[in-house]
């Protein structure tokens, strides 16, 4: 560990009970030299009680005398062997108790939307474990006929951005492995700033532009000759045959 535990109430401790400087303090217990400065003079930290960090085993005797006879000397934290690899400790995401409930929706959206995700890349996103993904995909879920498949950024469980980079990766790995995407698939593919930099006018597909092409307009009759204003259709002969018939 890079500091010690109660860290603000050691540096409460050390500056009530010995002559170490500021930056000192603030070194040790991470902490900034104004905020250690602050404890001094009483504005930070008010009624913290002090922790003793030598009584309980974070810091030697020998390191307080070398560092108050030397103002540059850096006190050095105890080793603890139970505490190594405390820092490197991985796991889910952390969702608040609130939104755990839609991590279920969350998933089912992301297992619908973006198959190319791995189960690893949608843990990290929405904070859940392997078997819950799974019991989605292959829709053994206890609940699975109430999910309705909801995006996890309207549900606050993760930013646009780490969804885009989540997809982008998955991408670029398939790609790798030799995965042809279907035209669906990349469809879903595009980022944030490219959907806001895209036209609002929908495109129509190829395949149906010949159905939407507008028809030819027929150009008026010029008539601006005479003749061909007085040059009339003639009638039909049986036309002219029942005009002359007497019994009509």
């Amino acid at each position: 560990m890079n500091k010690p535990l109660m860290a603000k109430a050691t540096a409460v401790w050390l500056v009530d009970n010995t002559t170490l400087s500021f930056k000192q303090v603030a070194d040790f217990c991470g902490m900034h030299e104004l905020e250690v400065q602050g404890i001094a003079d009483g504005d930070v930290a008010p009624g913290v009680k002090g922790f003793d960090p030598v009584a309980n085993n974070q810091l030697d005797a020998g390191e307080i005398e070398k560092g108050q006879n030397d103002p540059l000397y850096k006190l050095k934290l105890k080793f603890n062997a139970a505490a190594v690899g405390e820092e490197k400790r991985r796991g889910p995401r952390y969702t608040p108790l609130s939104k755990r409930q839609d991590r279920p929706a969350a998933i089912l959206w992301l297992v619908k939307f973006h198959p190319e995700l791995s189960d690893g890349a949608i843990g990290k996103l929405v904070g859940t474990t392997k078997p819950t993904i799974q019991a989605i995909r292959e829709r053994t879920h206890w609940n699975i006929n109430n999910i309705s498949p909801v995006d996890p950024v309207a549900l606050g469980l993760c930013k646009q951005s780490e969804l885009d980079t989540a997809v982008q990766a998955a991408v670029r790995r398939r790609a790798s492995d030799g995965v042809v995407m279907s035209d669906d698939e990349r469809r879903k593919l595009v980022s944030t700033e490219q959907s806001l930099g895209m036209s609002e006018e929908p495109k129509i597909p190829s395949g149906l532009e010949a159905f939407t092409r507008p028809e030819k307009e027929q150009k008026p009759a010029d008539f601006s000759d005479a003749e061909s204003f007085f040059n009339l259709p003639q009638q039909d002969d049986d036309d002219d045959e029942d005009d002359d018939d007497p019994r009509r």
